[in-house]
């Protein structure tokens, strides 16, 4: 299973939410779902600084990495956008965080706070996710 965050930059919450569900799959044993992420308009820019400082804090993976840009649709892989507003660009293989717990908004060029209160929001929407992913399996 393939599950890919979008949102638009692909440099903050995107990002942070492929980082988030990685950890949290992982403990939880779920090793066969591959997580990414991409923006509709990412341009190749870094992470931002805010989004590593609260990654590193809350003891996720906090590298640099440069934004991936959503090409096309593929078949075989779930979509989750940050937002409802994001999900009609992308088609019926798309779900967004408003349909596991609660829409993302964009912390773009806010301080390190609000970043900190959107990964607690990804953490919450990825929970939810995951819960429904191991219900669907019968694991749960």
């Amino acid at each position: 299973m393939e599950v890919c965050f979008v949102c638009s930059g692909n440099t903050c919450r995107s990002v942070m939410a492929e980082r988030i569900a990685k950890k949290k799959a992982k403990e939880r044993k779920l090793k066969d779902i591959k997580f990414s992420s991409c923006g509709i308009k990412a341009k190749k820019e870094n992470i931002t600084e805010n989004a590593k400082r609260v990654l590193k804090e809350l003891g996720y993976d906090s590298r640099d990495r440069k934004s991936v840009k959503l090409s096309k649709i593929k078949p075989n892989v779930l979509y989750v956008a940050m937002t409802s507003a994001l999900k009609q660009n992308l088609g019926k293989k798309c779900i967004s965080c408003a349909e596991l717990y609660s829409d993302v908004v964009d912390p773009f060029g806010q301080g390190e706070d609000v970043y900190r209160i959107t990964a607690m929001l990804i953490e919450k929407n990825v929970d939810v996710l995951l819960n429904k992913i191991e219900s669907m399996r019968g694991e749960r």
